[in-house]
């Protein structure tokens, strides 16, 4: 979990910075952020973490559809 969260992150950072290959990093992020979703729907918790891993889950979902539009995009500009 605490990988793929933090590899989102990175990779949209690094994508960023570059000049070039945006849209393989925002593939990395979709794909990064699809891996928290699934670690997340899949821990367990108390009634007390519940809220928050729900929350958690819909930032998840989020972030996985605005890298794909992202993505998108690119695919779009290369056409």
């Amino acid at each position: 979990m605490v990988r793929s969260s933090g590899s989102v992150g990175a990779n949209y950072r690094e994508a960023n910075d570059s000049v070039s290959r945006k849209d393989f990093e925002f593939r990395i992020c979709r794909k990064e952020a699809k891996e928290s979703h699934f670690w997340l729907l899949a821990f367990e918790c108390n009634n007390e973490l519940e809220t928050t891993r729900n929350e958690l889950i819909q930032e998840a979902l989020e972030l996985t559809r605005i890298f794909g539009v992202m993505v998108k995009k690119f695919d779009a500009k290369k056409s």
